[in-house]
């Protein structure tokens, strides 16, 4: 069997995806069409297998993603930024049945996980203690506190960096030169965790909280409120200042409407009514150990799949993300649907010119509406300062292939399978039903994992094409690669490989069943993730502006 060179998508494109790099000139026949190629097509990039004329519509996916811009294009001509624009099919509610094969779960029906069971019946994947700041006058005091916490506990990453610094120092003061053998400087250094059950003490440094609009403080209030009540966080430390808009009360009164079943110990500093800013965080930190011997006596036992909940997103995308890794963490998140559990799919700027798709998948007219709602009035927004969904992809994606918004939504869409949607979600509200959700977020791969997270996802599978370092506080963020270049390449960050999809030796439903295997490995604590290795935490409130 020799190399496959092209992929059609959908029977209806106009187009074909070059699996490998292709030269001018080049005859390639696929089914019984020849097409020579008028330039050079690097992998990942699309070529017209059909002449268009100017202002007719470019189809992949079954879907139109682009309109032609110039006078006309040829058979063999590769698809790019100054002939193709960004286009997409009007959308409606139309009411349709909905009719949906579930996966055969045979293989996962009495499979369990090993997690933090909470006491208003959700399980954790992780077990952390979280430290929150209601505004940003508060991040030193939390950068204090994590630098003793970190060392003193056994959590520290970045001794090992130190000693590699100081090496080169040496080095340096020694010869006049920086040589020394990085490989031996940056041998991993091992600290004894004090508490074994207590995954990490977790950080959410931002810089909101004051001023601003009061509509950002409430925002992330409800954000940091969806953090404290998280199923992977055990306990919450939380600093003020004390004459902020985040005031405690709101804080408090947003977490008791989002769980009035709220049961962890949440610990309160008001630093303006401290006696000084070392008794502040001494008491912190002493009042945080003691809650922590608590905490460290919760261990993992046995949950069934359903209890977990699955947020899917795309970052650094590439021309292969719809065709290998996400439709394969789609398959996933069908087989996850049909054993009961949740999936989350959020990044509304990058569902743009998939949403005919969605909305005869939503359950109820309701539903429907909503997600209608919701993307409309966010494009509204990003057209009233001159942009627009339409401009969401990045130079990075339009280098690797995805030349329009709408190609990349196509393919960023498949991270959510086929099964039906069961809710739509606004910023930072709970998921609460079984199945798929689709979850109000920007694009921008913090805001979003961020957003994810909030929404109750206590994994989250992340896919690359060109590789991301991205990560979450509270959620383990599981990094699946596009293609095999990427994953070797780029090994210290990720998890899984779905290359062997592009290059023919595995399909995508072999490689859905890896990945929830993995996911149940990640959520049991056997197998670590890379970004939870590196530390890896980041956190972005989103303040509901133009973010694509």
């Amino acid at each position: 069997m020799g190399i496959i060179k092209v992929i059609k998508i959908h029977p209806k494109d106009n187009v074909l995806v070059a699996l490998t790099n292709l030269v001018k000139g080049e005859s390639i026949q696929y089914q019984n069409d020849t097409y020579i190629l008028k330039e050079d097509i690097e992998e990942k990039h699309k070529f017209f297998i059909k002449d268009i004329e100017v202002g007719s519509f470019v189809t992949m996916y079954g879907i139109t993603v682009g309109k032609i811009v110039v006078d006309k294009v040829e058979i063999g001509q590769r698809m790019t930024t100054q002939n193709t624009k960004h286009e997409a099919d009007p959308y409606s509610y139309r009411g349709k049945k909905i009719t949906w094969q579930a996966p055969n779960v045979s293989k996962f029906a009495n499979k369990t996980f090993n997690g933090y069971h909470r006491s208003d019946g959700k399980v954790g994947t992780a077990n952390y203690w979280l430290f929150i700041p209601t505004v940003f006058c508060e991040n030193r005091n939390l950068d204090v506190i994590k630098e003793s916490l970190h060392h003193a506990l056994g959590y520290t990453i970045t001794d090992k960096y130190r000693e590699f610094t100081d090496q080169l120092i040496s080095s340096y003061q020694q010869t006049g030169h920086m040589g020394i053998d990085e490989q031996t400087a940056l041998a991993p250094i091992t600290h004894k965790r004090i508490f074994k059950n207590i995954d990490g003490i977790k950080f959410l440094n931002h810089s909101g909280g004051c001023g601003g609009t009061r509509q950002d403080a409430s925002t992330l209030s409800n954000l940091l409120a969806a953090y404290a009540d998280h199923p992977n966080v055990a306990g919450v430390t939380l600093l003020s200042l004390g004459c902020q808009h985040l005031q405690i009360q709101d804080f408090k009164d947003d977490l008791q409407k989002r769980n009035p079943q709220f049961r962890k110990p949440l610990i309160i500093f008001e630093q303006q009514q401290s006696q000084s800013e070392e008794q502040l965080i001494k008491s912190a930190i002493q009042q945080t150990l003691t809650h922590l011997v608590e905490a460290n006596k919760i261990e993992r036992t046995p949950a069934p799949l359903s209890k977990l909940c699955i947020g899917v997103k795309c970052g650094g995308s590439d021309g292969f993300s719809g065709i290998s890794a996400n439709p394969a963490v789609g398959y996933t998140a069908d087989i996850l649907v049909a054993l009961g559990g949740q999936i989350l799919l959020a990044e509304f700027p990058e569902l743009c010119g998939a949403e005919q798709e969605l909305l005869d998948r939503c359950v109820d007219e309701k539903t429907a509406n909503k997600f209608i709602t919701l993307m409309e009035d966010y494009n509204k927004m990003a057209h009233a300062v001159g942009s627009g969904f339409h401009m969401n992809p990045s130079p990075g994606n339009i280098k690797d292939g995805l030349i329009t918004d709408a190609i990349k939504s196509a393919g960023a869409c498949k991270k959510g399978g086929t099964a039906p949607v069961e809710d739509v979600l606004d910023y930072t509200e709970p998921a609460i039903k079984s199945g798929l959700h689709l979850v109000c977020t920007p694009g921008n791969d913090v805001e979003a994992t961020t957003g994810k997270a909030a929404s109750g996802a206590t994994l989250i599978l992340f896919t690359t094409g060109l590789g991301t370092p991205t990560g979450n506080p509270v959620c383990p963020v599981i990094k699946v690669s596009t293609n095999t270049k990427l994953a070797n390449r780029m090994s210290d960050i990720i998890d899984i490989n779905t290359g062997d999809i592009i290059d023919g030796l595995k399909t995508i439903e072999q490689m859905g069943e890896e990945i929830l295997e993995y996911c149940i490995k990640a959520a049991s604590g056997e197998i670590i993730p890379k970004a939870v290795l590196l530390h890896q935490d980041d956190f972005i409130p989103w303040k509901r502006g133009v973010s694509l």
